[in-house]
């Protein structure tokens, strides 16, 4: 379970106003949520989140964007904690609410708001149960997220880390499970979403590329397909003097150089020493039964 912490200005309201007062209370009461969570006292920080919403209800402009920026940090807590107590419909719907208010706030200052946005996708990764719906979530988001990396910054970058170490993650989950097709397309989506980070293909986007490829080569249509983006990816590697990936590269295109002819001689010889199991002839079936 994550926190996000998001710094308030308030020096853009009178210092000692009642809004001014209540975003401070609000924030403090955050920390204790936050503590909480750490201990897993999560019906408790679940009820000091309500508390902070009855709170937040007394401000003065609900379109203050350091309103809506606590909000944001709120709305985040109780999404963790819907998740934590087993409310997963809750948790979902808070996530949609999360991502529209976010949004706005992008329209407001884009380059302050873009890690949350992201911490929001990387959010959506570890609480979505259907990976159908989050790789829908993804795609809804990418034209947003195309616009964040304008202006890359150091939240970006940090909360972009996230969100690809969330994607990989999932990916790993669903190939362990046997659904390697979707695994494939969470992969995906890291590997593009690092190399944007990055701005180029460093040490962790090649890392991420054989995993991949190890995950194609368990389906035999995409072995092809998988020795292309090793024999892609080599170069850099090469590039990048990361030896111990070369040598995946490698081993991993002589794996598959050497498949198609091998799996004809193994099923051959594993036929051979497997016993097959055999019909018991009529008669005899009929012999036991008439004892």
């Amino acid at each position: 379970m994550n926190y996000i912490h998001i710094p308030l200005n308030l020096k853009s309201l009178t210092k000692h106003s009642p809004d001014a007062e209540v975003l401070r209370e609000a924030e403090n009461c955050r920390l204790t949520v936050r503590d909480l969570m750490k201990e897993e006292r999560y019906l408790d920080a679940f009820e000091r989140s309500v508390e902070i919403m009855r709170l937040m209800r007394s401000f003065s402009d609900y379109e203050n964007v350091e309103f809506r920026a606590l909000l944001v940090g709120v709305l985040y807590d109780i999404a963790e904690l819907h998740y934590a107590i087993k409310d997963y419909k809750q948790s979902e719907r808070e996530l949609e609410t999360l991502f529209r208010l976010l949004e706005v706030l992008l329209g407001e200052d884009p380059e302050r708001f873009a890690p949350y946005h992201i911490l929001a996708m990387e959010l959506s990764t570890r609480i979505l149960r259907s990976r159908k719906k989050a790789m829908e979530m993804l795609v809804r988001q990418k034209v947003l997220t195309e616009q964040l990396y304008e202006k890359v910054n150091s939240g970006v970058v940090a909360a972009t880390d996230r969100l690809v170490d969330s994607l990989c993650k999932t990916g790993r989950l669903l190939a362990s499970s046997g659904d390697y097709r979707a695994s494939l397309k969470f992969f995906a989506e890291a590997i593009r979403f690092s190399k944007k980070r990055s701005g180029k293909v460093t040490r962790k986007e090649v890392k991420m590329t054989i995993e991949m490829a190890e995950i194609m080569m368990r389906i035999k249509a995409m072995r092809p397909r998988a020795a292309r983006l090793l024999a892609a990816v080599l170069p850099h590697a090469i590039t990048l003097e990361t030896i111990e990936l070369e040598e995946d590269i490698l081993a991993l295109l002589e794996v598959l150089s050497h498949d198609e002819d091998r799996e004809p001689r193994w099923r051959s010889f594993l036929s051979k020493i497997t016993p097959s199991r055999r019909r018991a002839p009529k008669e005899d079936k009929q012999n036991s039964g008439n004892q």
